[in-house]
């Protein structure tokens, strides 16, 4: 889900809830997936506190005018704050933390790891650790893990315990190492206080979530294959396919609404990359002055406008081979992931588009996956696909928590 830059109505969450109750280049930095994956066995758990008890009859009241939710609400949940050993995208160890939500059950649970959307600076206050009333771990998080998960959800780097860094934003590498250490906090966690889990791991995430699921899911599958194997995943809305992505929105006519976070992007990508081109270099005046003064200032909706031609020229033929090597490093769509994986995507996605998620679909299925789903949400947009995304994603991973 996208907050703040891209903020869904709390409505839609509401809406589905009713729906579940009835019958989701030259690099100077090492990229964590491949050079600083820590070893299986090595503790990455620092500490825990305590936040929050929730009552079944709390988290009812929780979603105002829909009763039915207290149908899914089976345990009272006790949510902590976890911080974690993790690396940054110099492959420094840093701390990070995150937000374990462990339900009262007697018997063994699944854990399903939950990588929330966009959160501007300004809502630093909304990542999962914190458990601020109205986000979406209080709300929507916590009645699935009262159902029968303990949930693990990640503030990311830059929120929480790291939040003196910058978000590494679209960040695939450190976005899937973050995860998988939360994951693995989480289940150390677990251990250390008795909580009985089982060997299933499910993931979900929309938008910025459903990116950093769909590459959690490879980097669990390519390190982790025996030690923490993904069970199913059901990423929603994420832009998979960053190249692709990168020349659709360069080669636009049309407005998009989107460019301040795709601004974020390009930062990201300059910094985690060493590429250190001035703003000029990406964005025409006044823009470019205006940003570098307010990396998250408004910026008009019009590609032209925006970017710098040389730079628009640059994506779109491949002739700046660093700028282009930072674009598909961060393409996570092509590869052949071994266990169940649902793509959720709104067909009229005016944000992410749907060609994301079908050009991953596609690729997935000329390497040989058999258990890969592409699930279009007809008509849906980026703010609408959200309540077909929730009822489908946890659907998706129920059949597989028998």
């Amino acid at each position: 889900m996208f907050r703040s830059f891209l903020l869904k109505p709390r409505a839609l969450w509401l809406a589905a809830f009713t729906l579940l109750a009835a019958p989701a280049c030259k690099t100077n930095a090492p990229d964590p997936t491949t050079t600083t994956t820590p070893e299986a066995d090595a503790p990455v758990l620092v500490g825990s506190t305590l936040v929050a008890q929730v009552s079944t009859a709390d988290l009812a009241g929780r979603v105002p005018g829909v009763p039915l939710v207290a149908t899914l609400a089976r345990y009272p949940l006790r949510v902590y704050r976890l911080t974690y050993r993790t690396h940054n995208t110099d492959g420094q160890v840093v701390t990070a933390s995150g937000a374990a939500l462990v339900p009262t059950a007697p018997v063994a649970l699944p854990v399903l790891s939950y990588q929330h959307g966009t959160l501007a600076p300004s809502s630093e206050n909304q990542a999962p650790s914190y458990y601020a009333q109205g986000s979406d771990v209080w709300a929507v998080v916590s009645v699935l893990a009262s159902a029968g998960y303990v949930v693990s959800a990640p503030d990311y780097l830059g929120y929480g315990e790291s939040k003196t860094l910058p978000h590494p934003y679209e960040h695939a590498a450190s976005l899937a190492s973050t995860s998988a250490d939360m994951l693995r906090a989480t289940r150390e966690f677990c251990q250390q206080q008795s909580v009985q889990v089982n060997q299933k791991n499910f993931l979900v995430g929309y938008s910025e979530g459903g990116y950093a699921t769909l590459a959690l899911h490879k980097y669990l599958q390519d390190n982790y294959a025996a030690t923490l194997p993904v069970t199913a995943s059901a990423p929603g809305a994420g832009a998979y396919h960053k190249s692709a992505f990168a020349r659709y929105i360069l080669q636009s006519t049309q407005p998009l609404n989107f460019l301040s976070t795709y601004v974020w992007v390009l930062r990201t990508y300059d910094r985690v990359y060493g590429l250190n081109r001035p703003y000029s270099f990406y964005y025409q005046e006044p823009y470019a002055t205006q940003l570098q003064a307010n990396p998250f200032g408004a910026v008009p909706s019009q590609p032209s406008q925006l970017f710098a031609p040389a730079f628009r020229q640059a994506v779109l033929d491949n002739s700046d081979a660093a700028l282009n090597n930072t674009l598909t490093a961060n393409d996570i769509y092509d590869w052949k992931p071994t266990a169940p994986l649902a793509l959720f995507h709104g067909t009229a996605d005016d944000y992410v588009p749907f060609f994301n998620s079908q050009d991953a679909y596609d690729a997935m299925q000329r390497r040989g996956a058999t258990q890969v789903e592409l699930h279009p949400i007809q008509g849906g947009d980026h703010f609408s696909s959200v309540t077909v995304y929730t009822l489908g994603a946890f659907a998706f991973i129920s059949q597989y928590n028998k």
